[in-house]
């Protein structure tokens, strides 16, 4: 059987993402609601009491009649109530096809999603093609003692936590839902200084809205230098992961970089509430570079993330392509492509 959960039912999408084996807050429906870029759907495949759902947004693409599907911001791909590693072969096939009728009820082209590197969601999408390898993601196990973790960060990033610690830089978990808009004003200014993308950019209201979410548990941690904050990270908390979701300091304490004690806090705090893994991410547009590089001086630890890149109606897409003179062979690395910033002359 295939339904469609609207944004609009709350605890019909919620009873899913509950029953789910492995899931996390990207998936829940108020994380979902947080998000205006396209409608928020959960599509859902069920035969008895075993289910796959997926949840997407689906947008108008501009200047046209169509749409497409793509996720929210995060690691998302399909949950199920079923590990993926066992799933039978025959429900992935049937899932499949449900799926890609759906897609073909309406002047669907493309779908996009970011998977989720810890879920194995992979078995899954690669019966329909299209998984892309975009990088990797490091972690920190919370599983082994903090001094074996310490002993495992690079030289340089010990000595500068205990800099850092000898200077009375301090990290504290907020409680109090005011401190957001601290949060706000320090990742603000850091998202102009780097010159970040208008969707990267997000207002007051989306720090409280999630930091009270009662789906998930959404910690502000804060660096305090002589009693003013300078540095913070909201980390989600779901089942058995935390994840650095957003950080950011301030330009003048750049230089101290304060986050190297904030990570190292976080698994303090991590390992007393009992989690096994600290999810640090990747790079920007999951690529080897510095941030990848800093980030690895906490751990060598790596999981692999994938994208999964599907083409729904292959000729809507190539009309797409020429409408707007791309290339459907460019090596541009940006999916769908008819989306993509860098326009062919």
């Amino acid at each position: 059987m295939r339904k469609i959960i609207t944004i609009d039912n709350k605890q019909e999408w919620s009873d899913y993402v509950r029953r789910a084996l492995h899931y996390d807050f990207y998936h829940t429906w108020y994380y979902h609601s947080l998000d205006k870029s396209g409608l928020p759907i959960l599509f859902v495949y069920e035969e008895d009491e075993n289910f796959i759902a997926f949840p997407l947004l689906k947008r108008n693409i501009p200047g046209s009649d169509f749409f497409d599907f793509t996720s929210v911001y995060g690691y998302t791909g399909p949950i199920s109530n079923m590990d993926f590693e066992f799933l039978d072969d025959d429900f992935m096939e049937r899932f499949k096809t449900s799926f890609v009728g759906f897609l073909e009820t309406g002047q669907n082209v493309t779908v996009f999603s970011r998977l989720h590197p810890f879920f194995n969601q992979e078995r899954l999408m690669e019966k329909f093609s299209g998984v892309h390898a975009n990088g990797k993601t490091v972690a920190i196990d919370l599983t082994t003692t903090i001094e074996s973790q310490r002993a495992g960060y690079r030289k340089s990033v010990k000595e500068k936590i205990r800099r850092l610690r000898k200077r009375d830089y301090e990290v504290k978990i907020s409680t109090d839902i005011n401190d957001a808009s601290i949060f706000s004003e320090i990742y603000t200014e850091n998202m102009i200084r780097i010159g970040a993308k208008d969707h990267y950019l997000f207002n007051n209201a989306y720090f409280v809205a999630l930091l009270s979410s009662d789906e998930f548990d959404s910690k502000l941690f804060l660096v305090y230098k002589d009693g003013i904050a300078i540095s913070g990270a909201i980390v989600v908390c779901t089942n058995e992961i935390m994840q650095v979701h957003l950080l950011a300091t301030k330009t003048t304490y750049l230089f101290e970089s304060p986050a190297k004690l904030l990570t190292d806090e976080i698994t303090v705090i991590g390992r007393q509430l009992g989690f096994k893994y600290f999810n640090l991410g990747g790079g920007v547009n999951f690529k080897e570079d510095n941030l990848f590089g800093w980030k690895m001086g906490f751990s060598n630890l790596c999981f692999e993330f994938n994208s999964w890149r599907y083409i729904a109606n292959n000729d809507l897409y190539n009309s797409l392509l020429n409408e707007r003179s791309l290339d459907p062979f460019s090596n541009i690395d940006f999916f769908p492509l008819y989306r993509s910033p860098i326009i062919a002359s």
